[in-house]
């Protein structure tokens, strides 16, 4: 009997304020074909939301979309939460309209990896199974 691959479990959420949720949706459905298991928490959510919610369903991967402009202050919150918690083997990534200039500031929080807007959403899937096949 072959041993069935485990499926990549990943959270897509929304923190703060931005309401725009069009795009993190598309994502959803998109890695949801590739055969990976998403949850998405919604929008609205504070940090502390997502990351509980991210520990609580084990996933691999969080990603949150971020369109308001306040994603310096989001993802050094997730990223503080995440070292407190010990749950760094969880890969954070980010997405939305995020400046190039703040991408190194990013990744010094411990985001793993920033998609803008203009990413696809194959080089997303193809990152995702990158990451998780390489731990």
């Amino acid at each position: 009997m072959e041993k069935k691959e485990r499926q990549i479990r990943v959270l897509l959420g929304k923190p703060g304020l931005c309401g725009h949720d069009r795009g993190v949706l598309v994502l959803a459905m998109a890695l949801r074909d590739a055969g990976m298991e998403v949850i998405y928490s919604g929008r609205h959510n504070s940090p502390e939301q997502i990351v509980e919610a991210a520990i609580q369903e084990d996933v691999d991967i969080l990603g949150v979309s971020i369109l308001s402009g306040a994603h310096v202050s989001l993802c050094r919150r997730i990223g503080e939460l995440l070292r407190e918690k010990e749950a760094q083997d969880i890969c954070f990534v980010a997405g939305g309209f995020i400046p190039d200039e703040d991408v190194p500031e990013l990744k010094a929080m411990g985001v793993r990896e920033v998609f803008g807007v203009t990413s696809s959403i194959e080089e997303i899937i193809e990152y995702f199974r990158q990451t998780t096949r390489n731990g």
